[in-house]
């Protein structure tokens, strides 16, 4: 008898989600195709306003460390996701490029969140794909570690670090401007 598959979802936690290519086909062996998936998780991210705070993109598979997006739920932005790349990506002669489902596991403490994406950065080394995470270039492991602008923005100590700087700098720039009221503000100000 199947179980059915539960998911907490609008819990305000972040999510550790895996999915797997078809049969766990190498779909996203090639540099290009792990680019490609990069640069629709960016596109995704910014449409349904997810935080991504970790990655990591195996020649079969995904890890994605992932907040509730603020519009719509997470399974659509997940199903538009697998969509988008299974469009770009799928081989002519396969049917299918994704597994079905996904792996959803919230994240509700520091340590898990931490446990999480040590798995995700060490996934390529524990394969045997690189000898150190920070050689595994499909991930968010120099995001983490070096404050690494990639083709994914990553939610980490130094975007954090960054959007305080921007803050302070609208800060400053309101008091001292106040006849410039078409001044862009970032989202959380308005």
């Amino acid at each position: 008898m199947a179980t059915e598959l539960k998911r907490y979802q609008q819990s305000r936690s972040l999510h550790f989600l895996t999915f797997s290519c078809y049969r766990r086909q190498p779909f996203l062996s090639t540099a290009p195709a792990r680019e490609a998936f990069e640069i629709e998780l960016e596109r995704v991210r910014h449409w349904y306003g997810m935080f991504v705070s970790g990655y990591v993109v195996m020649p079969e598979h995904v890890h994605l460390l992932v907040s509730e997006p603020e519009r719509k739920t997470l399974a659509i932005a997940i199903q538009m996701l697998k969509q988008i790349v299974s469009r770009k990506l799928r081989p002519a002669p396969e049917r299918r490029f994704w597994q079905v489902r996904y792996y959803d596991l919230p994240v509700w403490s520091e340590r898990k969140r931490i446990e999480k994406l040590r798995y995700i950065h060490r996934n390529p080394v524990t394969r045997g794909l690189v000898a150190r995470p920070e050689d595994w270039e499909w991930s968010s492991f120099l995001a983490w570690s070096q404050g690494h602008r990639g083709r994914v923005e990553v939610e980490s100590q130094w975007t954090a670090r960054e959007r305080e700087r921007m803050g302070l700098n609208i800060t400053v720039v309101k008091r001292e401007a106040a006849a410039a009221p078409t001044l862009p503000l970032p989202k959380q100000e308005r």
